[in-house]
């Protein structure tokens, strides 16, 4: 155990976990549910711990490691995870190490012997390596402080990152039943939860229900309306933020990125088509670098420990809402302002559908997926605040409307859009249940293309006789009743639309249908900017809108200062100081070592090793 902790052995276990985060991070004190789960596990009890991305996760298996006596065993998915969180434990004096493929024969022996001999405070290893027979073994000779199950939905099948390796952690409890063990995520509905207990041995362990809500994240979603330069429109808004741009396809990723790059963005690609040697030099770039945009499919971010993502953009849907909030929750981990905005169009619904219906799944695994898809859907086109919407789907209650949500900034309108309805859902019929929406839109809008008149539909009664709505504006309705269940894809076909069971209600005015009017369609038309969702086309408010223009010369300062020592040392600048303790250090402006030791995040091993490079460029710009 370092020098700095030896003394907590004198401390009760709560005591002494409290002066480890008081000494080795630098805080003052837990946050949320952070001291109950950290009191029951050191007492060595079981815990199923859900916290959001951001909420402090790795505290509550990170302080009970140091505080019982041996090892804390760290189970994680990703090789970029475990380096990352190991170069910043090492940096706040904390013995820890991780075993995985990137160490050669010499350095694996070092690690285990060190595991061995009492050495480590914490080891990292990936599920398949724990469940080798040399490193059962090893951990038979070693003294384990406790287990930590990182990224808990891996295991269950109705996550969205299923990993059949996770399976074979029960092992664990079978072989060392007195050692705790601690699982934890950030996204887990109610039929998740369930399986991760069951398939972990967890039944009987304590369950620690954090709040979803990350109030730091501004959520906006728009219809598709030339994708590249809405993105490109929100990008030039935040010419200093590093962010995440998600695609669907790996064409896709690299076409943005080009042209993201062509626009003069500092923008990489990412996904699994790339060579490994590209990809790792991508990934650190975006890592060690500042206000980089990395392009990716959804394989990049789990591992990604990096807590000044100022945003994350969708262009394309996810496969459910546990994954949007867990791709989302990447954005502002360090608590200052974050954003997510999601495009999305009629082909994605229409596509995400086709695969649901088409796949070889079992049905009820196939039922799962459908109301996940519907969920998703549903949030994508609410009239009611994105947060309470979100929040909603993880049961949980959020009393009012956020005013940090495209819905909040400018409210929907609703309106009786029985009638409308009505003459979607009869274009769809009248023209045999075979078309896409843009034909459909085509034949109410009465535009008499080659296709409409070779097919013979601008013969039908439904011709001509939604002309009262624009383009864009069927395109919403069209996406609001699938998101209904009036229309689904068909499976059988390519794209096009067939009524559902329900529909058969609003066809006979049995059923009143209320549709909202699309904002962003009202806004483009008077010249708003179609990518905000808000009432003002002004740049988002972000964590540095509000400083001085000397205190944004020595945020600067300090941000240059963090990325030359990170450099020096070959690791990520947020393993330094987190952009939350710089900020810090700019509002309170220490004069001496003592006040600059009395911020969040400064420990006492980085107040020893960079307390006075800070402090001398504070003082030289105050």
């Amino acid at each position: 155990m370092p020098d700095a902790l030896a003394e907590t052995f004198a401390l009760s276990p709560l005591e002494a976990a409290q002066d480890a985060l008081r000494k080795v991070w630098g805080y003052p004190a837990f946050r949320g549910m952070q001291a109950d789960i950290v009191e029951h596990v050191v007492a060595g009890g079981d815990a199923l711990v859900l916290m959001p991305t951001g909420g402090g996760k790795s505290l509550c298996y990170q302080i009970p490691a140091l505080v019982r006596p041996g090892v804390g065993i760290v189970v994680s998915p990703l090789i970029a995870l475990m380096r990352d969180q190991v170069d910043a434990l090492r940096q706040l004096g904390v013995r820890a190490a991780y075993l995985n493929s990137t160490l050669d024969w010499r350095e694996a022996q070092e690690v285990e012997r060190a595991c061995e001999r009492g050495d480590l405070d914490l080891l990292y290893v990936a599920p398949e390596r724990l469940v080798t027979p040399r490193f059962l073994e090893l951990l038979d000779r070693s003294r384990i402080a406790l287990f930590a199950l990182d990224e808990a939905h891996c295991v269950s099948q109705w996550g969205h990152d299923f990993r059949p390796e996770y399976l074979q952690l029960s092992i664990l409890h079978e072989k060392f039943p007195d050692v705790p063990r601690v699982a934890l995520t950030a996204t887990a509905d109610a039929q998740t939860r369930t399986d991760i207990a069951a398939r972990l041995g967890l039944t009987d362990a304590r369950l620690f229900l954090a709040s979803f809500d990350r109030p730091n994240i501004t959520y906006r979603i728009l219809p598709k309306d030339q994708e590249r330069r809405q993105l490109l429109d929100f990008l030039r808004r935040r010419p200093e933020d590093a962010g995440v741009v998600y695609c669907l396809s790996r064409g896709k990723v690299d076409a943005i990125a080009q042209y993201l790059a062509e626009q003069g963005v500092d923008a990489l690609p990412y996904h699994a088509g790339l060579d490994p040697a590209t990809r790792q030099a991508n990934q650190d770039r975006f890592i060690k670098g500042e206000g980089v945009v990395m392009v990716a499919t959804v394989a990049f971010g789990m591992g990604i420990d990096k807590p000044n993502v100022r945003f994350v953009v969708h262009m394309d849907p996810p496969r459910s809402l546990e994954a949007y909030y867990q791709e989302t929750g990447r954005a502002g981990r360090d608590g200052l302002p974050a954003e997510a905005l999601m495009l999305y169009g009629f082909a994605d619904v229409v596509q995400m559908q086709m695969m649901v219906e088409s796949s070889d799944s079992p049905p009820a695994f196939k039922r799962t997926e459908r109301q996940k898809l519907e969920a998703l859907l549903g949030f994508c086109e609410t009239a009611r605040c994105r947060r309470q919407t979100l929040l909603t789907y993880f049961d949980e209650e959020y009393p009012k409307p956020c005013g940090k949500c495209d819905t909040c900034f400018q409210p929907v309108e609703t309106y009786d859009g029985t009638v409308v309805a009505q003459k979607a859902l009869s274009a769809v019929y009248r023209t045999g249940q075979r078309f896409g929406v843009g034909h459909l839109v085509d034949v109410l809008r009465g535009v008499a293309t080659d296709k409409v008149t070779e097919k013979g539909h601008d013969k039908l009664k439904t011709f001509g006789c939604g002309t009262e709505l624009g383009k864009q504006e069927w395109h919403s309705v069209f996406r609001q009743l699938v998101a209904n269940g009036l229309l689904c894809a068909d499976p059988e076909g390519h794209g096009g639309l067939i009524l559902t069971e329900t529909a058969t209600a609003v066809l006979k005015s049995q059923e009143v249908v209320r549709l909202r009017r699309d904002p962003a369609a009202e806004a483009k038309g008077k010249g708003k900017a179609s990518w905000s969702g808000g009432s003002s086309s002004s740049k988002p408010k972000t964590s540095t809108a509000d400083l001085s223009p000397a205190d944004d010369t020595l945020w600067h300062a300090l941000k240059a200062l963090r990325l030359e020592l990170a450099r020096e040392q070959g690791v990520p600048p947020y393993v330094i100081f987190h952009d939350a303790t710089l900020m810090e250090m700019v509002r309170e402006k220490p004069t001496d070592l003592d006040e600059l030791g009395t911020l969040q995040g400064v420990g006492s091993r980085k107040l020893e090793r960079y307390g006075e490079y800070f402090l001398d460029v504070i003082l030289t710009h105050s």
